[in-house]
């Protein structure tokens, strides 16, 4: 009889051999992916990449993570700054909500409690400099969109955030929404070029619904050697996640 272990084996080898097929050119990649359905898992590639604009999901779930605690709901300017900073990826907006939340000691406390083992805040202002993994981005995406069990967030808070990643401007709309039927998603994608190697950082995390099934995906790169590879690299991560739970896998 296969265990649970032995089904999270077969997932894992059966994305890693959906991962030859995504062209990395040089590139390093990592992904992880989550079936809401049946709550199983896969994953491929580790260690840590630079968040880019994907961490602009986590500042805002700790803003309203810290508004919780106090009681309160957030400002119309607060309000104003994530709908900027989320659905058009404006960086002054992130900026200032990386001020209130306390930076990256206010980013990393809320982390603690979202469950996050491998994530820490950038330095200073530097907040696209955020280190992540793809199993803590997943972990991140549990608490926007996961059930009220799990979740830190409140379902007020929660909806929020889920109504401004499914509202993203239209040139920002590419990564793990390629493996989404038609519009079916809501997404963060980040794009960084490094000024010390000149590649670039490419992410996108993220719900989708795929053939009647949800599924949250987060797809990290960097090493591309444009922003148009690392696109193509995250959404073919993007694909071959949700691939290994077709026809129930």
């Amino acid at each position: 009889m296969e265990t649970v272990t032995d089904q999270a084996a077969d997932r894992t080898a059966l994305l890693a051999e959906a991962m030859k097929s995504v062209a990395a050119d040089g590139a390093t990649v990592s992904v992880a992916v989550l079936d809401l359905g049946s709550g199983r898992s896969a994953g491929y590639g580790d260690g840590s990449f630079d968040t880019a604009s994907i961490v602009k999901v986590d500042i805002l779930a700790a803003l309203l993570l810290q508004a919780q605690d106090a009681g309160r709901s957030l400002t119309a300017r607060e309000k104003t700054y994530a709908t900027a900073m989320i659905e058009d990826s404006d960086n002054d907006s992130a900026s200032a909500l990386w001020r209130i939340v306390g930076e990256a000691d206010g980013l990393d406390a809320a982390n603690r409690r979202f469950g996050l083992t491998d994530t820490s805040g950038g330095d200073g202002a530097l907040w696209g400099l955020t280190q992540t993994t793809s199993a803590d981005q997943l972990t991140l995406l549990k608490q926007v969109f996961g059930d009220d069990a799990d979740a830190k967030l409140s379902a007020a808070s929660r909806t929020f955030l889920q109504g401004l990643m499914g509202r993203i401007a239209e040139d920002q709309r590419w990564g793990v929404s390629a493996a989404a039927d038609g519009s079916a998603w809501a997404l963060k994608n980040g794009w960084l070029p490094r000024s010390t190697t000149g590649l670039w950082v490419v992410n996108s995390i993220g719900r989708v619904t795929a053939d009647g099934d949800d599924y949250l995906v987060a797809a990290l790169s960097r090493g591309n050697a444009t922003k148009e590879k690392g696109i193509s690299v995250v959404e073919g991560a993007a694909r071959a996640a949700v691939s290994v739970f077709a026809d129930g896998a």
